[in-house]
């Protein structure tokens, strides 16, 4: 089954030709529909474990495969051949399970003229995996960035997230983030009847990326063609212990599927609830000198994340000319966690001594001992987000005549995020201590400590030392709101050709209005009993909770964060150019027009399918915000605006060859608009004495003025990009071996520039101005487009049935895949320091073996990406780049379907998550530990049942 895409009636994938297994339908996607399967029902389902995999290991299992495949069916090919006047017609089995899944994504890469990769469900409201992102993640060239241990950011040929796109049944979605990436723990897997990702555009996919378009499609009742009824059941465990909430959790979803008036109206609806614990234990290093680490935070994290999603579908097809359709989305998630920990400084300021170490190689002290130890804080803190996210698109299709077709789509996507971020702080008072610190095997460090640090009596409510700058700060609040609201409406009109090379022209417009606003509320939290730097309070004892963490070898006091801020703490309002800059809006208007012409023909005895096409796409962006101004002097309201008319020439070829061989080429030009907070209009201007600050570059120190903020005049990052591609198939659509090459010519890329502009232009008066300033001109530092650099690689992948290379092996099967990715692009530009494209890990692999017949299911399935830079939560809130350390994540499932009697079709599943509690670590440049993050094994256990 496949859910709609962006364009009139024709297939985007593939013409409706004889022999193709498409036939032409107005209500289907592009006009064209699958062939069916009929009934008797076959169920297949399995994972199972395997060793972690070195890519050269991996890298030789593709290549053994693909011989060992070969050879296999060419052996079956010629003894079906000898015997195929002997065929008798059978009954058809209707293949479900993971077999189902296999097959059907199969056929959408094989039948597509674009180079494509997809992953379909295994059954009503069930994908492979438990996760929308865990299922894209094991695409070819593609990784999941974890947060929180939910993958979460997809990063597509080493690109991040925000230059890819993201498509609810053909239609562009907005984000709950700061920026343009989505979010994909937002949308539930058991809501997903497909995922088709496009790794090269045509002109009719209207807001496509730059690195890749994600398209998630729900199901078509009319197509699916029959009454269908799911329901899914699954209880969850971490492994993590904790005192104060029990590591359970459940998921429950139900799906319906069913066709009235005569197959003239569908309707399929869907459901999904998540409530499910978050757990971790972190670690967080504060730095090293000369290799001895100078201090650290230790946390315990305990959450819980709520999520309801909904889904409908109406289709309307009263006759073969006209077909409507209303498609409705909506996913609330809650998150709420509490945080409670324990920071530290070993730093020589605060008083404490160095007296031992032991260096490894690297010159890291893999054990120092400290003296004199008196700056801890006790940190319990209250982290939370609400998440509404709804998405409506209404479709109505026209078949005007044997040749014309018109239709039209009106779509609203919108988001809101209310986020909270609360500190508390309780600072030891007076008592010094000896550490020891150790580097342990799991790579971060544990921590022997000679005082109790549960003992109330060693701590008390106060400012740490002068964290609120010119105020006491006890403790702090922050509360952050984003808006995302897209507004769509396309028009496509279509005419189709008998003869020709072309098969149908294509002609489209699409409008689309987005307003995106992020805001920041933030207080500094005082004391009912004073609010200066010395003031401060015992524990209070009613307020004391638990913490017992076996995690760095540390144990301390837990407090309740929430009854503090209500009884113990008033809130005093902060402003600081900081939390301005946090306050701004982006509003963008895109209208696209695109012609395409499909293409269907022959180059001597060699089919030929594909499409060439264009699109000019006009962009008027807006930023509303403020300019933030030293001294204490009032900021200004600013805004500002550009426009910019772009054109995307794109052209796909798809050759087929004898024996079920494609060859397929891909030339277009690319794009990817810009971060939202880089256009942002909002800047800070300060003052610093240049003369005197060594740490800055020798050209600033005759420089007084720093400007820094965003750019509303940026233009998008453009490229030309070039893929070819190899795929054999076997048995149909049952296998594949598969190898590309990718080229991304950057033509304009955004990176840090650095200027120079006159504070004259500026509303800071000049009586202000400081009387060591040599002159009005200062520095600034802000995006803007470049030019250069390159992002290629190759990718290779196979998926066979091991029946196909020898029949007693029915039922069982690999998938993997291999990806070798390279850059030249220096994001931060020719002024500052080199570092790796964010998003981009050199070795990407996917594998997973799998088991499934009579009923079983085993399948194990494992992913890893080489080190990459990648984008988290910093401090005030804002994204902040960080190098994030090698991982490998595997999971195991293991499931029973019963096959016969009363409970036909009932199922049970047990599946482990992180089977090997793969952590989530960042790292520094000498590769010693930043910080290290742990979240256990989660176990679950459910069934299905489906009539």
């Amino acid at each position: 089954m496949q859910g709609p895409s962006s364009g009139p009636t024709t297939d985007y994938h593939r013409a409706c030709t004889p022999g193709t297994g498409w036939t032409p339908d107005v209500s289907a996607p592009r006009g064209c529909a699958q062939r069916k399967r009929s009934a008797n029902e076959f169920q297949l389902l399995w994972r199972g474990y395997m060793q972690p995999l070195k890519r050269n290991l991996l890298s030789a299992a593709l290549a053994s495969a693909t011989l060992m495949l070969v050879n296999g069916v060419c052996v079956q090919t010629a003894q079906a051949q000898d015997t195929s006047g002997d065929a008798e017609e059978l009954d058809t089995i209707e293949v479900v399970g993971i077999r189902r899944s296999i097959e059907e994504s199969t056929d959408t890469k094989k039948e597509s003229t674009s180079i494509i990769e997809a992953v379909s469900a295994e059954d009503i409201g069930k994908l492979p995996d438990t996760s929308i992102a865990d299922s894209i993640a094991r695409l070819p060239g593609l990784t999941a960035q974890r947060f929180g241990n939910r993958p979460q950011e997809i990063n597509i040929r080493g690109f991040a997230g925000d230059f890819s796109t993201a498509l609810l049944n053909g239609r562009e979605q907005v984000s709950l983030g700061n920026n343009r990436g989505v979010e994909f723990d937002q949308y539930p897997s058991e809501l997903t009847n497909q995922v088709v990702v496009y790794k090269t555009p045509d002109a009719g996919l209207i807001g496509q990326g730059l690195s890749g378009t994600v398209d998630l499609r729900t199901v078509r009742p009319l197509e699916y063609g029959k009454r269908a009824f799911a329901a899914n059941l699954r209880g969850d465990m971490n492994e993590i212990d904790h005192d104060n909430d029990k590591p359970h959790g459940s998921r429950f979803s139900i799906s319906y599927i069913d066709q009235f008036a005569d197959n003239t109206v569908g309707l399929a609806l869907g459901y999904a609830r998540l409530n499910n614990p978050g757990q971790a234990h972190t670690f967080g290093g504060w730095g090293y000198d000369a290799g001895a680490i100078q201090g650290a935070d230790i946390f315990d994290i305990e959450g819980k994340n709520t999520r309801d999603g909904l889904m409908g579908v109406l289709e309307f097809k009263p006759n073969d000319e006209f077909t409507s359709t209303l498609d409705v989305f909506y996913s609330k998630f809650d998150r709420e966690e509490t945080k409670r920990g324990f920071q530290f400084s070993l730093q020589s300021w605060t008083g404490a001594a160095l007296n031992g170490r032991t260096n490894d190689g690297s010159g890291l002290a893999v054990r120092a001992s400290y003296d004199n130890v008196n700056f801890g804080v006790i940190r319990n803190d209250f982290n939370a987000a609400y998440d509404d996210l709804f998405a409506i698109g209404w479709r109505n299709t026209l078949r005007l005549n044997d040749y014309w077709t018109i239709s039209a789509d009106i779509s609203n996507s919108r988001a809101e995020r209310n986020e909270r971020i609360l500190e508390t702080y309780a600072r030891t008072s007076g008592t010094s201590d000896t550490v020891v610190a150790t580097y342990n095997s799991d790579g971060y460090f544990d921590f022997d400590f000679g005082l109790d640090y549960t003992n109330p009596s060693l701590f008390r409510l106060m400012d740490p030392g002068g964290w609120g700058g010119d105020r006491a700060q006890a403790g702090y609040l922050k509360d952050f709101t984003v808006k995302d609201n897209l507004t769509s409406l396309r028009f496509d009109l279509e005419r189709t050709f008998d003869e020709g090379m072309f098969s149908s022209l294509e002609f489209g417009f699409n409008h689309t209005d987005r307003t995106k606003s992020r805001a920041s509320d933030e207080n500094t939290l005082c004391l009912t009993v004073g609010c200066t730097d010395n003031t401060g309070i015992p524990v209070p004892s009613q307020y004391i909770t638990s913490s017992n963490l076996n995690f760095a070898g540390i144990t301390f006091l837990g407090l309740d964060a929430q009854g503090l801020l209500n009884n113990v703490y008033i809130l005093n309002p902060k402003n600081h150019p900081d939390i301005s800059k946090k306050n701004w809006t982006v509003d963008e208007e895109v209208s696209t027009l695109y012609v395409q012409a499909n293409i269907n023909t022959e180059l001597g005895s060699v089919p030929v399918r594909g499409n060439l096409g264009v699109q000019a796409v006009h962009v008027n962006q807006e930023s509303r915000g403020f300019q933030s101004l030293p001294f204490g002097v009032p900021g200004d309201a600013v805004d500002g605006s550009t426009a910019y008319t772009d054109f995307l020439p794109s052209l796909n070829l798809s050759f087929e060859l004898p024996a079920d061989q494609f060859v397929r080429f891909g030339a277009a030009r690319q794009m990817a608009r810009p971060r939202m907070d880089d256009i942002r209009i909002n800047s800070d201007v300060s003052f610093y004495n240049g003369t005197t600050d060594g740490s800055l570059p020798p050209e600033w120190r005759n420089f007084h003025w720093l400007r820094t903020g965003g750019n509303v005049e940026l233009k998008p990052w453009l490229a030309n990009a070039y893929d070819i591609s190899y795929e054999k198939y076997f048995g149909g659509n049952k296998g594949y071996v598969s190898v590309a090459y990718f080229h991304k010519d950057l033509k304009t890329y955004i990176y840090n520039q650095l200027g120079t502009f006159d504070i004259r232009e500026t509303a800071l008066p000049s009586s202000l101005y400081p009387p060591t300033v040599v002159g009005p001109i200062g520095r600034f530092i802000r995006p803007a487009n470049g030019e250069g650099g390159y992002v290629k690689g190759f990718e290779a992948a196979v998926s066979v049935p091991f029946d196909l290379i020898w029949e007693p092996l029915l039922g069982f099967g690999l998938q993997a895949n291999y990806s070798d990715t390279k850059s030249s692009i220096k994001p931060l530009g020719p002024s500052f320091p080199d570092e790796p494209l964010p998003g981009l890990s050199k070795y990407v692999s996917n594998i997973t073996l799998y088991y499934e017949r009579f009923g079983f299911s085993i399948r194990g399935a494992q992913r890893h990406r080489s080190e990459f830079v990648g984008e988290v939560q910093g401090f005030g809130g804002d994204r902040t780049k960080t190098s994030f350390g090698a991982e490998t994540v595997t999971d195991v499932q293991l499931g029973y379907t019963i096959q016969s009697g009363m409970l036909k079709n009932l199922g049970f599943l047990l599946q482990v998550n992180n089977l090997e509690n793969e952590p989530f670590q960042t790292i520094n440049n000498e590769g010693w530990p930043n910080t290290f993050s742990e979240y256990g094994r989660t176990y679950l256990f459910g069934v299905n049942y489906r009539f």
